[in-house]
């Protein structure tokens, strides 16, 4: 980076942060003392890293998800923050956490970070935590294990330094963030609310990016009613529910929009259990994601429209779409957030790739509630959601320098 691009870069953050109401980086040069501490902080970090990937955590799994909270509490307990633990939605016995730190500013700080994992319980025994060739591998190690260890390290940092300059910094744990975050969604909401901005920990994108908007979820669902009958004897005189749950996932699945970016994805199917019985029953399930709320709306009453168009007579089709996270649109104000983000990862020679996610996350809704909100700060990685799931070693130490950092930044008095 040359010195008069990185001069460019931060004279548009300041600009945009001081119309913000947050002052940007006036220097290029790194604050010494948070790179100290956050490259010290590496091999630690490493460690517990390695803790929480090798506890079993996916959604709904309560004996991993309270041992990891019980992990997590214990670090925010001797950084000094008051803990509220918030039950999850029976019969789900796993809890959410909220944190919280007192300073003697006024900027009141939301971090946000999910304890759950898209991975079975098993997982971390078959696969545990291992580094190799720089990247670290293990069942949810960048998704979000790593957002967790950036979040509780860069709280650490500040801690080091003494500094206390916001009001209030909380730091919001989800137990239920992979299986859509219903239980959570009025907590996030009610705490976010109580918030000036969200930096949401969810992982850094494989070209060591921020995610400035993402697609909002939700499940399309198809029943199909048929009618049994002997598939050797007498398949005439039954009514195949099978066979029109795949007529439906083949028009069905046409309803998404690249323009638009929606997209509509049949992952689930379920008929019969014999295999001599015609099916009499059948449920057919997709991922749909979209960019903008009204997708939702459209993608509803088009699964009820099209799905009248049946290839077996006497069926009963029925179809519902049961939304999740909404979308996260970029906005004036995510931009503003990006710009004081890339000028201070510019004091230590990187820069940012600024990026959109088809994944949701509850980042949404902050951001839906009209709290200014960026996401991804958590460690760099990438094959999210699979057996190869990654985060690059190196990023850990960057990581939790521009997380510090942005802390701090936003924490400075308004313009």
């Amino acid at each position: 980076m040359t010195l008069s691009f990185a001069r460019s870069i931060l004279a548009s953050a300041l600009t945009l942060g001081l119309a913000f109401g947050y002052a940007a980086p006036s220097l290029a040069e790194p604050n010494k003392q948070v790179q100290a501490d956050a490259e010290q902080s590496k091999a630690e970090a490493l460690k517990l890293l390695e803790r929480l990937v090798n506890i079993d955590t996916g959604s709904g799994y309560e004996p991993g998800l309270t041992q990891v909270r019980d992990i997590v509490v214990d670090e925010l307990k001797k950084l000094g923050a008051s803990i509220e633990t918030i039950p999850n939605t029976a019969p789900d016995k796993s809890s959410h956490v909220v944190a919280t730190l007192k300073g003697t500013g006024k900027a009141k700080i939301l971090l946000m970070a999910h304890m759950d994992t898209v991975f079975k319980e098993g997982s971390a025994a078959d696969r545990p935590f291992t580094i190799k060739e720089g990247r670290a591998y293990g069942p949810g190690v960048m998704d979000d294990k790593g957002g967790i260890v950036v979040g509780l390290y860069a709280l650490k940092t500040l801690k080091n330094l003494n500094f206390k300059d916001y009001a209030q910094i909380t730091f919001l744990l989800d137990a239920s963030e992979e299986s859509g975050s219903m239980a959570a969604t009025e907590l996030i909401q009610k705490v976010a609310k109580q918030h000036d901005v969200t930096l949401n920990l969810e992982p850094g994108r494989p070209a060591d990016g921020l995610v400035v908007w993402r697609k909002g979820s939700a499940n399309a669902v198809v029943e199909v009613k048929g009618k049994a009958s002997h598939a050797g004897v007498a398949p005439e005189l039954g009514r195949n529910a099978a066979m029109e749950a795949a007529h439906q996932i083949l028009q069905l699945g046409q309803l998404g929009d690249p323009e638009k970016k929606t997209t509509i994805n049949f992952t689930v199917i379920n008929a019969g259990d014999r295999i001599n019985v015609i099916p009499d029953q059948a449920t057919a399930k997709a991922d749909v994601r979209v960019a903008v709320p009204e997708e939702f709306d459209r993608i509803e009453k088009d699964l009820a429209r099209v799905s009248a168009n049946k290839l077996i007579p006497e069926t009963e089709v029925t179809t519902r779409l049961e939304r999740g996270l909404p979308p996260m649109p970029q906005t004036a104000e995510s931009d503003k957030l990006v710009d004081i983000a890339q000028g201070i990862y510019g004091e230590i020679g990187r820069k940012l790739t600024i990026e959109g996610s088809g994944g949701a996350a509850d980042a949404s809704l902050a951001a839906g509630v009209g709290v200014p909100t960026l996401d991804g700060f958590g460690i760099v990685g990438g094959n999210i959601h699979t057996p190869e799931e990654y985060a690059e070693v190196d990023s850990v130490s960057p990581r939790i320098y521009l997380l510090t950092r942005m802390i701090m930044e936003l924490a400075k008095p308004k313009g």
